[in-house]
């Protein structure tokens, strides 16, 4: 049972706020006491929330430059920053490798990776300052692990995602600063997932869209709230003990097991 005043005084910045994950994260975390900031290159991300402790900055996470503001705005607004969730990122059509743009291979490098590198870079002196300690949840996939054919680019960023995650954990822990990984398994209320690719992935496993939805051992829906509570629950106390962790939300996806 989250408290709704565990992180109060604590201020989270959360990437990709405006729908999915980001945005379930977002009432995870006001729900818990915070004040946040979501960044979202989508503008809709500036009224996500009428709650005073919410505020919604525009940042493309391929920029560099935007990425810096975004944390300065943070920091400048709520005077710190204690916990980081690094949930942006993209998936675009399948490509085999033999069909490979070099310039799609880039550009999901970019956000899927780099963005999280600068990020982090920027965020290091506030979330060292934070008290009692600075928390960083980076977004990775069983995707990293488990490949399918024609998202080369993704499986190989979600799994750079994870390792650039283990070096935070490594390089930070002296600051007390911990850094964790959580990796959803099909989460079908993102954007990602429209009606039509539902319906197109479900008949490629010869399935309805529901079973699709519901493919693992426990049988279960994973949702962006489930991923967003998980998310806001390592941030807390309970975990205070733990970093350079992965952690599944899949249920059980067999593939994974």
């Amino acid at each position: 049972m989250s408290k709704p005043t565990e992180f109060k005084g604590e201020t989270a910045l959360i990437t990709g706020a405006a729908a999915g994950i980001g945005k379930a994260c977002v009432r995870a975390f006001l729900a818990r006491g915070a004040t946040v900031v979501g960044a979202d290159i989508n503008s809709a991300v500036r009224r996500l929330s009428r709650d005073k402790r919410f505020k919604g900055v525009v940042c493309d996470v391929g920029d560099e430059a935007a990425i810096s503001e975004a944390v300065r705005q943070t920091t400048r607004a709520f005077g710190g920053l204690d916990m980081l969730v690094l949930n942006a990122g993209i998936f675009m059509g399948s490509r085999r490798l033999d069909a490979m743009p070099l310039d799609d291979w880039r550009r999901i490098m970019r956000i899927n990776v780099e963005g999280n590198l600068v990020f982090l870079r920027e965020a290091y002196r506030a979330l060292k300052k934070a008290r009692p300690y600075g928390r960083v949840v980076i977004l990775g996939s069983q995707r990293a692990t488990v490949i399918a054919e024609g998202s080369a680019a993704y499986c190989t960023s979600k799994a750079a995602a994870i390792q650039l995650a283990r070096m935070a954990a490594l390089e930070w822990a002296k600051d007390g600063i911990r850094v964790n990984v959580v990796n959803p398994g099909r989460v079908c209320d993102t954007a990602t997932f429209t009606a039509a690719v539902l319906r197109e992935r479900a008949a490629k496993y010869g399935m309805t869209v529901a079973q699709y939805k519901r493919d693992n051992l426990l049988g279960v829906e994973t949702s962006s709230r489930a991923v967003a509570e998980f998310i806001a629950a390592l941030c807390g106390p309970a975990f205070a003990q733990t970093t350079g962790a992965q952690f599944p939300i899949d249920g059980g996806h067999e593939r994974v097991i």
